[in-house]
């Protein structure tokens, strides 16, 4: 099924709600206005394989502009709403975006932007206009509200986030199916259980992969997305009981703060709709993932994965408790720990994470040398992101970090994660980030940059507090200096 046979069969089921607001997009209106834009984007020109861009924060235009793109054939590329003009310029230019779509609150930085894209031919803007930037109501209102005559698949094409170098953009090749037949996110129907009558809850920004494909997922199954434009602890938790939200998804940090909520307010919504939290897109400290369990019951669910979607884990409550640690048994791809030299290792022995396909699933676009430095030495289907695992007996994965993360100290290896694992316990801290700085002696020392609780000065005797703390879990070459 798609939306338009869900706009046909329950034209006024809520597709979209904004969660601040209480604003409602119904599946008729989802389908309409992405048809008419998929209109638009035809009669400027573009044609299966072609490539638009948006930027913009969570609003109410984000998903009928993917909608239309994907119903399109195109590739779509949602842009991180906080990048600068030239981080914005080079992910537009260099995903070859012919048609820009931006909103109104992003109008400072949009602005720059037409001086610096050659080949970008058309620009909108929703929410309002600015010199350069035509009015995207005014533009999709003349359009037809039916579907195009023909609806290839397109895909998402997302970009890394530049961690080491600039961004890459995640390509897969376009499927010969229409959007009803192949729309990729609808695997994840199958595996979570969305339906007609899911509510999910999306709190995270919808130009990251994971929360855009999920929420196109759950509308092509017929569900409705409780969208939040930014995250709160408490209004997440108040959404939850507003909406009756069945499902969500979020990262650790997001646990963290939910858990930091006093007691009482933790314990004053209705949550008894929630069947499912799945969470992922980083590492969750286990006593943090322990106390979510403790508190929402075995309903909290984890993959491992990436937007190049060269293979996934899965874990559920239940296996967690049981596996302490684990991100889960590969269910696509076969999992492979290799050394350095591309040699599988043992149970146990930690290594670079690998995952087998029968075919080379993604290419980074324009950039084969960093597509070829994914591969394994010998197989070549066989890819690795950085991360470095190790497997137990049942074939169990835990991560430990991501290579270029990784401190040497002294000539030890020294993981980040371990040692933000245990500082983010300490009620003092919000958040964290641990790396190594470069020291005449030791090559390099691990430093740690805190984020307080609100209320909590950021002063020596807080830094010697949480030293203290770390020296108590951790072995005393670990401790930040």
């Amino acid at each position: 099924m798609d939306i338009g046979t869900h706009a046909a069969a329950r034209p006024g089921h809520p597709a979209l709600i904004n969660a601040a607001t209480g604003e409602v997009q119904s599946f008729a209106e989802l389908d309409a206005r992405s048809n008419q834009l998929a209109h638009w984007l035809y009669a400027q020109g573009l044609r299966r394989g072609d490539h638009v861009a948006l930027f913009m924060e969570n609003t109410m235009n984000v998903l009928e502009i993917a909608w239309a793109g994907l119903r399109s054939g195109l590739y779509v590329t949602a842009v991180n709403r906080y990048l600068t003009a030239d981080e914005a310029a080079y992910v537009i230019d260099d995903c070859d975006a012919t048609v820009l779509i931006a909103s109104h609150a992003r109008a400072e930085v949009a602005a720059e932007l037409p001086a610096r894209l050659p080949r970008c031919r058309h620009y909108l803007m929703t929410d309002g206009t600015i010199d350069g930037w035509a009015d995207y109501e005014a533009a999709i209102a003349p359009c037809p509200t039916t579907r195009l005559a023909h609806e290839w698949c397109g895909e998402t094409m997302l970009y890394s986030s530049g961690t080491t170098g600039r961004p890459k953009g995640v390509q897969r090749p376009l499927q010969d199916l229409t959007v009803a037949e192949g729309l990729r996110a609808a695997q994840l129907t199958a595996e979570y259980g969305f339906g007609r009558d899911t509510v999910y809850l999306c709190p995270a920004p919808l130009y990251h992969a994971a929360p855009l494909s999920f929420s196109l997922s759950v509308q092509h199954a017929g569900g409705t997305v409780v969208m939040m434009p930014r995250f709160d602890a408490d209004a997440a938790l108040e959404a939850i009981e507003r909406y009756r939200v069945t499902h969500s998804q979020w990262v650790p940090t997001m646990f963290v703060r939910m858990l930091k909520l006093p007691e009482e307010r933790r314990r004053a919504f209705d949550l008894s709709s929630h069947v499912c939290a799945i969470h992922a897109a980083a590492p969750c400290p286990q006593e943090v993932k322990r106390a979510m369990i403790a508190w929402w019951g075995p309903i909290v669910h984890e993959y491992y994965g990436a937007t190049e979607s060269n293979g996934m884990t899965r874990i559920t409550a239940t296996e967690w408790l049981a596996h302490p640690g684990s991100v889960g048994r590969a269910k696509l791809g076969i999992l492979h720990i290799c050394d350095e030299d591309g040699r599988d290792l043992p149970v146990g022995e930690a290594g670079l994470v690998y995952f087998e396909r029968d075919v080379m699933p993604f290419a980074y676009h324009k950039d084969p040398d960093r597509t070829a430095a994914t591969q394994h030495p010998v197989h070549k289907t066989w890819t690795t992101l950085g991360d470095v695992g190790y497997v137990d007996a049942e074939g169990y994965l835990y991560l430990t970090d991501r290579k270029a993360f990784m401190i040497i100290s002294g000539g030890v290896n020294i993981y980040p994660r371990e040692i933000e694992d245990a500082l983010v316990g300490h009620p003092a801290v919000r958040d964290v980030a641990v790396f190594g700085l470069p020291d005449p002696e030791m090559g390099e020392q691990v430093k740690a940059v805190v984020e307080p609780m609100d209320g909590v000065t950021p002063d020596a005797a807080l830094a010697e507090t949480l030293i203290a703390y770390a020296r108590a879990q951790l072995a005393h070459y670990k401790v930040p200096k």
